[in-house]
């Protein structure tokens, strides 16, 4: 079965269309969720996007130990991984670069070898003003290698923009 990465901006609707894709699969759906709440603010955004999944899914929050945890759900269940740049942030404060995009190329190939769909979620922030601290131009260049990762395993791939998805083209395919 494929892996769908789905990415785009902040509030574009790609977590409400990898919510889409999942429902409409019909398996069971286990939630990948890499969100922590360290503040009141990110708090209520999780409590938000629980509220928004079906009662019957199964979510796991995991922050830091995306590869295993994708590997612990049943292979014929629907992942939802939402979202690698949380991920990314995460692993980040752990690990070095390399290592972080080392381990995105390891969960990305585990995804790809899963029988059952993954829909993975990440936002695209290569494309506006270059950060202007190191920290934050380091993140936007890790981001932008995990993503592409990401998109190199996948089987597909849509850049999402006010609601709509945009099919992304393999380069010299």
């Amino acid at each position: 079965m494929p892996l769908v990465l789905l990415t785009g901006g902040a509030r574009s609707g790609k977590s409400r269309l990898a919510l889409d894709l999942a429902e409409r699969k019909g398996a069971a759906v286990v939630f990948l969720a890499t969100a922590e709440a360290g503040d009141d603010e990110m708090a209520e955004r999780i409590a938000l996007h629980r509220a928004e999944r079906p009662s019957d899914w199964h979510t796991v929050e995991e922050p830091l130990r995306l590869r295993e945890a994708a590997a612990a759900v049943e292979p014929t269940s629907t992942l939802v991984v939402d979202c690698l740049s949380l991920w990314v942030s995460n692993a980040l404060e752990q690990a070095p670069a390399d290592a972080v995009e080392r381990e995105a190329e390891l969960a990305a190939a585990g995804a790809a070898a899963r029988p059952g769909l993954t829909v993975a979620v990440t936002n695209e922030v290569g494309m506006g003003i270059v950060p202007s601290t190191p920290l934050g131009r380091a993140y936007r260049d890790v981001l932008g290698r995990v993503n592409a990762a990401w998109s190199d395993a996948a089987d597909s791939a849509y850049l999402v923009v006010a609601g709509r998805a945009i099919p992304l083209e393999r380069l010299g395919g």
